[in-house]
């Protein structure tokens, strides 16, 4: 069973999946954001290519836990995407997702120059393998 993650940004969307074992998320692609209804047609394309199970869209809530501007734009992207796709979608909390990408990247040995590039997609690396550790320790699926 195969999980796909999207970290919604202004201009980009990162996507990741997991393995068919949902144990491990790899970084898929980055989609530059066009327009809302083709953004949500765009990530439709990858549902029906590689069939998940759910969609984890990570959240971008404050520090306290409310829901901010950046937060409400991604539950609109959310609310059309749902015209577009029948798998449930999961809202997950990213807070310091980019944050943690940022290190990863850092870590990594990738250049500031080509970090702005890849963070996106990383980031819904580390909001997917949050989400498939969190599944696994809790011993439920979806």
């Amino acid at each position: 069973m195969r999980y796909l993650a999207l970290d919604v940004g202004e201009r980009r969307i990162g996507v990741a999946l997991s393995d068919e074992t949902a144990t491990l998320a790899t970084g898929l692609d980055t989609l530059t954001r066009v327009g809302p209804r083709k953004d949500a047609q765009a990530v439709a394309a990858l549902v029906r290519r590689h069939a998940p199970a759910a969609v984890i869209v990570g959240l971008p809530l404050n520090m306290d836990g409310t829901a901010g501007a950046q937060a409400e734009k991604v539950r609109a992207f959310v609310d059309g995407l749902k015209r577009h796709i029948t798998v449930p979608i999961v809202e997950r909390d990213e807070r310091l997702t980019t944050v943690e990408a940022h290190e990863i990247l850092r870590k990594s040995g990738v250049a500031w120059r080509q970090r702005g590039a890849l963070l996106d997609k990383v980031s819904a690396v580390v909001i997917l393998q949050e989400y498939l550790d969190h599944q696994r320790a809790s011993g439920s699926s979806s």
